[in-house]
């Protein structure tokens, strides 16, 4: 059985990672969140201990490894900012990493952490779920098997409605998530390039703390994109009932693929790949590194004529 520990647990990604453990077999023995609202771990390790201070934390899990009992894997659900120090950590506690996305908000975290890795017999994994869903996969394999002279259109939409307690967390600040399109555009940034190829160019046509959209040249693609967490925005959304939170919507060369459905058992059978050594390594995940770096970085560009056409329908309202 394998051994775990884990931070940030408290968090909202938190139980998507315990019950991941507890499905492939393993065990929590230990979490950490200075956040003491963490009695979801009842729901699934009941018996594991709760630190909120990080000095203890700490030393229980070096006395663990002095002891000859030491863990596997430290799974990281804290905030962004801190996703390298508490890779590191679990590197020199001789623990491979399992992290949530984006696995660090810039390059040159990137370049410390993939140093720390050489020098270490253990690894580091990021979560990219998005590549282990069915519809993404059967579109890559697509992808993959069909020539085409011209590179496809894209339109990637998604808006996942937040409350006024998300600018006041640690997710509304962006030093310390990165901002909207590091917090939720990551995964979705990274499976476009896993798919159709390298970034070529990039173009940031609106960027605040609601909203972000702007155009992706990649290799094989044309992509216009559109994040949002402001729930006005539901109501432009193509397939909008009334009742939704989030849509995601991903048109290519006008044929829509709707994978708003299927993210229940997407961190399983991310754990399940990590178990087997086939987790997502620190250089797959470094293109989409360098790219949210960049968006976040770049100036605005105000061209009506590349505006996603969801900038033109809630020009109105914002």
């Amino acid at each position: 059985m394998k051994r775990f520990a884990l931070t940030g647990a408290a968090g909202y990604i938190a139980p998507k990672h315990m019950d991941a453990i507890k499905q492939v077999g393993g065990s929590l023995v230990a979490a950490l969140d200075p956040n003491d609202s963490v009695g979801q771990m009842d729901a699934f390790f009941p018996e594991a201990l709760y630190f909120n201070n990080f000095e203890r934390f700490e030393r229980f899990i070096n006395l663990q490894r002095s002891e000859g009992i030491g863990l596997d894997y430290l799974s990281i659900c804290s905030p962004n900012h801190i996703h390298d120090t508490h890779c590191r950590f679990a590197l020199v506690q001789g623990m491979n990493a399992i992290c949530e996305k984006p696995l660090v908000l810039n390059p040159w975290n990137l370049d410390i952490l993939q140093k720390a890795e050489e020098e270490s017999s253990n690894r580091i994994y990021n979560i990219l779920q998005l590549r282990l869903h069915p519809h993404i996969i059967k579109l890559k394999n697509w992808v993959d098997s069909h020539a085409k002279n011209e590179k496809y259109t894209i339109d990637l939409n998604y808006i996942t409605s937040r409350g006024p307690w998300y600018h006041i967390s640690w997710k509304g600040q962006e030093d310390k998530s990165g901002g909207i399109t590091s917090n939720i555009g990551v995964h979705f940034f990274d499976m476009l390039i896993w798919i159709f190829g390298p970034v070529q160019t990039s173009t940031v046509l609106e960027h605040n703390r609601n909203f972000a959209a702007g155009n992706l040249e990649l290799e094989n693609a044309n992509v216009n994109w559109f994040l949002s967490v402001d729930a006005r925005h539901l109501k432009f959304s193509n397939n909008n009932k009334g009742h939704q939170k989030t849509y995601r919507s991903l048109i290519v060369d006008n044929k829509e693929i709707d994978f708003s459905l299927g993210f229940e058992d997407l961190h399983y059978s991310s754990y399940q790949s990590i178990l087997k050594n086939e987790g997502f390594t620190t250089n797959e995940v470094r293109p989409v590194i360098e790219l949210i770096h960049n968006i976040r970085t770049s100036k605005i560009t105000h061209n009506s004529s590349m505006a996603h056409h969801m900038l033109h329908k809630i020009k109105g309202i914002d």
